[in-house]
């Protein structure tokens, strides 16, 4: 399947390029279309369109069976039936990893090692330590799966995410996972962030190979109005391109030797969780407000063409004017279609349920009767991944609001889950250290699918 697809993405690269090379030649030479060239041209469309089609539905079944699974993309890729995917456990693997010598270890981790190193080869990419199958460990729908769980991680805004160390001796940092009277079913977990992008629709492509471009039409043919026995002028459309460029994102968390041996809850789910949840925030927080600089993505709110709407010099109480400003940015722009809806965090929430649309309706802008789309009728994410911490002027810890069509907003992730496991950091305290990265990367088709108002202020 893997194969196939990416012979369909070749293919259907091929078709764009060589319609690309047209229009390039036409405008070099400063001139319009030949017959030829524009049924040329329509030809290879007709041809791309076709293989896209080809890709979506192949792209579709993947994605079934990456819900069927919960996790990832199933194991039938491999060839392991449903059973071998279960008893994949990242723990045995990370005890194999840290103790090359042990033959013990290695036999245990014998199921684990060929699988992931079968899922390189598939996925033709060199790793910094061992990939794991995305459905065996954290993949593509990772964040879904955690979204409907409702549980998340905190993680800084770097690149790489430094974990607490988990050790078995310190009570908060593991130990208290150790006894043999625990109630493992009444494991409390830590307050987190919710994730935010997958619940508003966005546009997912996995399993990518070396950097993508995705095809935009940047312009349309133009129509004229013509005297009697007038010529038309020859016009076409222009194609431009959408980069995806892999940029990784790593977790780091130390395991003490003796927490791996002896904890009573069930070890491998909490090991998979707690890199799951650093990896898929610091993803989700990546496509909201990323850089684009230090290694980073660029998230929505810092691409440059978004619709902007101003509070005010100092930020500003967000209003129902506000609300309908930002639909307005991207309806004027032609953009208010697909899967609309609105992103913004707790505070602005709350501020929004006790501010009045007027002053004689007795309605606020937060319609608490309609939860599932509270402003204006649309729906509505919220999420403390979305920053309220901006200033401007004086004004002080202000907050985003986005609205827009979020399938426009195309996450591009690359193989699967890279594990490095490194026994010799901490080798004097028996420490394990374990390193997961990821390689991913975002980008808009239309930046005018997308209007913010960055200065809100909930004060």
């Amino acid at each position: 399947m893997k194969k196939d697809l990416k012979e369909l993405r070749n293919q259907r690269a091929a078709k764009l390029d060589d319609a690309q090379k047209i229009i390039d030649a036409a405008e070099t030479a400063k001139r319009a279309l030949s017959d030829e060239e524009r049924s040329n041209f329509d030809n290879l469309m007709r041809e791309a369109e076709t293989l896209g089609a080809d890709i979506a539905r192949h792209q579709g079944l993947e994605e079934q069976r990456r819900q069927q699974a919960g996790l990832g993309v199933t194991g039938s890729e491999l060839g392991l039936s449903e059973r071998e995917i279960n008893r994949f456990s990242v723990v045995r693997l990370i005890r194999s990893l840290s103790n090359p010598q042990d033959p013990q270890a290695q036999k245990e981790a014998a199921f684990e090692i060929e699988a992931c190193q079968e899922a390189a080869k598939l996925q033709g990419r060199n790793a910094r330590g061992i990939i794991i199958p995305s459905d065996m460990g954290v993949g593509p729908g990772v964040m879904a799966r955690l979204e409907r769980e409702g549980r998340s991680m905190l993680i800084p805004v770097e690149v790489l995410a430094k974990r607490s160390q988990l050790t078995a001796g310190t009570p908060t940092a593991g130990g208290n996972l150790i006894s043999t009277d625990l109630l493992s079913g009444s494991f409390i977990d830590s307050l987190e962030n919710q994730l935010a992008l997958t619940g508003l629709g966005i546009t997912t492509l996995s399993g990518l190979v070396g950097n993508v471009q995705i095809p935009k039409k940047t312009g349309s043919g133009q129509t004229y109005w013509l005297a009697e026995n007038d010529d038309a002028t020859p016009s076409g459309m222009s194609v431009g391109q959408v980069p995806l460029t892999p940029k990784t994102i790593g977790a780091l968390t130390d395991f003490s030797r003796a927490l791996i041996q002896q904890a009573s809850v069930s070890v491998e789910s909490f090991v998979r969780m707690d890199l799951m949840r650093a990896i898929a925030l610091g993803i989700d927080l990546a496509g909201i407000a990323g850089t684009g600089a230090s290694n980073q993505p660029r998230g929505v709110l810092n691409q440059t063409g978004i619709g902007s709407v101003l509070g005010g010099t100092n930020g500003a109480a967000p209003t129902w004017d506000n609300i309908v400003q930002l639909e307005t940015e991207v309806a004027v722009d032609n953009a208010d279609i697909g899967s609309l809806g609105y992103l913004t965090n707790a505070k602005v929430r709350g501020k929004l349920k006790t501010t009045k649309v007027d002053d004689g309706s007795g309605m606020f802008v937060w319609d608490r009767m309609s939860p599932q789309a509270p402003l204006n009728g649309y729906r509505t994410a919220v999420s403390n991944q979305v920053p309220g911490n901006i200033t401007k002027g004086t004004g002080e810890d202000l907050s985003a609001i986005l609205f827009g069509n979020w399938a426009d907003l195309v996450m591009g992730l690359w193989g699967g889950l890279d594990l490095l496991v490194d026994p010799y950091t901490g080798a004097s305290s028996g420490k394990v250290r374990v390193v997961a990265f990821q390689s991913v990367d975002f980008a808009v088709r239309h930046a005018e699918s997308f209007a913010a108002m960055k200065d809100a202020s909930t004060n």
